[in-house]
């Protein structure tokens, strides 16, 4: 990431913004305030919804999972924390799990979330919503969903879980439910020192226009925690509203095969 300069003196923190991080400056530079350094504002885009303006400007973007050092002491599951940045290493996005205490402890992985995604502004421009569904291809007519809202309370997309015997398989679906493009997994999701890719392809499936990655990020953090690194490539043309989807569906796979479940396994497969 890039270095902070630093800044002295007292930083009011912004209303709305998700706790545990450090509060955006609000100006229109990438200018270092006792924190990350943060995207420049865009410039608007006509059609765009607001706070999407960031996505017109890249092709590939970094998430990085917070460690939680109540998590790692205790095995308490806590709300997911997230930071989104650009290959510049500058914040594009904040992103924090709102669940309740119950529901992140006995239903793990396989809990229902809601997940919000802050601008530098500390303004909610992306919603993320998980029902509760099987997790196992066993039962294929309740497979996973997520639902992507841009602003929060309008849909711009859903990705979707394909039911297929050995592989993971997605459809990201635009706001009327139409299928935009497939993502395919690797039939075994566990890997080690290398990172395990899932392929963004067209609705035929024919060619690749993108991927989301799951980094490796090391023995001891791969053992003892479950903060995973992703990495997603997209096409820089693609509808914006498709890549907040892309986003989604990277969190979606994240919570499905790479959070710990409560004996501290991860799992290997769609049937596991």
């Amino acid at each position: 990431g890039a270095a902070g300069m630093g800044h002295s003196g007292f930083q009011p923190q912004a209303m709305g913004y998700p706790p545990g991080f450090a509060v955006p400056p609000i100006q229109n530079q990438p200018i270092v305030q006792g924190g990350p350094m943060w995207m420049p504002i865009p410039a608007t885009f006509p059609n765009c919804p607001p706070g999407l303006e960031y996505l017109t400007q890249i092709d590939q973007i970094l998430i990085h999972q917070q460690i939680e050092l109540l998590e790692i002491l205790t095995g308490f599951e806590t709300n997911n924390k997230y930071e989104i940045k650009n290959t510049l290493g500058q914040r594009v996005y904040a992103a924090a799990e709102d669940n309740d205490c119950c529901t992140r402890n006995c239903l793990g992985p396989s809990r229902p979330f809601s997940l919000r995604i802050m601008d530098n502004m500390g303004r909610e421009v992306i919603t993320l919503q998980r029902p509760c569904r099987c997790s196992s291809c066993c039962f294929p007519c309740c497979l996973q969903e997520l639902e992507v809202q841009a602003p929060p309370g309008t849909p711009v997309g859903y990705v979707v879980q394909n039911w297929h015997p050995c592989l993971p398989k997605f459809t990201i679906q635009d706001e009327r439910r139409m299928d935009v493009l497939k993502i395919i997994g690797p039939c075994v999701v566990c890997s080690c020192c290398e990172d395990i890719n899932f392929e963004v392809k067209s609705l035929d499936e024919t060619s690749t226009v993108g991927r989301i990655s799951k980094q490796w990020t090391g023995f001891v953090k791969e053992a003892f925690t479950d903060a995973d690194n992703f990495g997603i490539k997209f096409p820089l043309d693609l509808d914006v509203k498709m890549k907040a989807v892309m986003i989604g569906a990277c969190f979606l796979i994240d919570f499905m095969f790479f959070e710990h479940s409560s004996d501290k396994q991860q799992r290997a497969g769609i049937w596991q």
